[in-house]
């Protein structure tokens, strides 16, 4: 990965995630970004248990070497988003605030975490918290 890209690693088999991951476009702040499955890319996956992030609470965006997580994560995305197109004008206004971002990211974990056990898929896990007899 070179310096001027951005990693956003996300749930893919949440729809919110995907959607938002799909839709997202940043502007020239950024060489590219690179859009990564967590289901799919144990090489940053470990990186980020390493981290002690875990994946199923928030996506998690690696640029300059940094990740951020959540809240976070919405709030830089936000920042270095492109503003053409409703989503993305949208998604600027509601996340360019770090404090809406804080607020809002919670509630909508919740709805994505109840969307997924809603449609029968099992939680990423990457930090162990469910293995040994938790509820899953």
């Amino acid at each position: 990965m070179n310096n001027d890209d951005a990693v956003l690693v996300y749930d893919g088999q949440c729809p919110f995630c995907a959607n938002y991951a799909r839709l997202v476009r940043l502007r020239g702040t950024v060489r590219r970004l690179q859009l990564v499955d967590a289901r799919e890319s144990p090489a940053i996956m470990d990186e980020i248990s390493r981290a002690g992030l875990d994946i199923d609470q928030g996506m998690v965006l690696k640029l300059n070497g940094k990740l951020y997580h959540g809240d976070d994560a919405m709030h830089r995305v936000a920042l270095m988003s492109s503003r053409s197109g409703i989503f993305n004008r949208f998604n600027h206004w509601i996340f360019r605030s770090p404090t809406r971002a804080r607020l809002l990211y919670p509630p909508l974990r919740a709805i994505r975490n109840l969307v997924i056990r809603g449609l029968g898929r099992r939680p990423i896990d990457n930090l162990g918290r469910k293995q040994g007899g938790g509820d899953s």
